[in-house]
């Protein structure tokens, strides 16, 4: 007897590729098939299937004029730089590195050119349900894409051009800093894509005809798995206790066992 099919593979296009999951209980199954071997993979959950691959930041500055955009990005870390002396604790380890503000700033709500991404797909699969909202579309996605895919990339660029600004390329921000717990516990990494360019778009121009490799995949999952995929996950011990270790964290733990009966 054929076994019932899990999911649709769609083609391979620019390095980029779709599985559509038919239930989140095949969730498990896509990533023990066809991920467990590929350790360079980073992934993002999404609550929205239709949401592009950007920044907030970019998001924020989408109507403003391209100097404008320039102006705005270097006084907003500027401020941030500004906004936080006094408030890392006493004896602050001291950040040199640009991205390592960011990153800093990633976390406690600050609109920055990082995505958040992990390297575990159980977490990424938390982040993509754990949200509800009005213009919720009938499906959640998550991403995996191949890191050293893009670093290999984003040096042959860098090699090629030369100049004093911020080649087009896509960095993985891995910060040192010990100021937030909650990239330790979530196995969180940023990446930082040339401004004003969507992760999806930089890598099927740059991987343009690349019709046998996965450099980005999408894996969309139906929203009205919602509730068995977090209850799933609280099994795992994926919740907000494990991935935000502080009071935010234990107080909407608490709110979703309200919610979500037998969770």
């Amino acid at each position: 007897m054929a076994r019932k099919p899990r999911w649709d593979q769609l083609e391979v296009e620019a390095g980029v590729g779709e599985f559509r999951l038919f239930s989140w209980k095949y969730f498990s199954d896509f990533v023990y098939q066809e991920m467990l071997d590929f350790r360079y993979y980073i992934w993002r959950g999404h609550r929205c299937d239709d949401w592009f691959l950007e920044p907030t930041l970019d998001r924020r500055l989408k109507r403003v004029g391209r100097v404008r955009q320039r102006q705005l990005r270097k006084s907003h870390l500027e401020n941030f730089q500004y906004a936080v002396r006094g408030r890392r604790g006493p004896n602050p380890v001291p950040i040199s590195n640009e991205n390592d503000w960011w990153a800093l700033g990633q976390h406690h709500g600050l609109d920055t050119p990082l995505l958040d991404w992990t390297s575990s797909p159980f977490a990424a699969a938390y982040f993509a349900f754990f949200h509800t909202g009005p213009d919720q579309t009938r499906r959640r996605a998550l991403y995996a894409v191949n890191s050293s895919a893009l670093e290999a990339k984003s040096r042959e660029i860098a090699k090629s051009i030369e100049g004093p600004d911020r080649p087009p390329i896509v960095e993985l921000v891995r910060p040192q800093s010990d100021d937030n717990p909650r990239l330790v516990n979530q196995a969180g990494l940023f990446t930082r894509a040339p401004d004003r360019v969507d992760l999806e778009s930089w890598i099927k121009k740059h991987f343009a005809g690349i019709e046998d490799e996965y450099i980005l995949i999408k894996i969309t999952i139906p929203n009205k798995d919602r509730q068995m995929a977090l209850r799933s996950l609280n099994r795992m011990n994926i919740n907000h206790l494990t991935l935000f270790p502080d009071l935010h964290g234990a107080s909407r733990f608490c709110n979703l066992d309200l919610d979500i009966d037998k969770y």
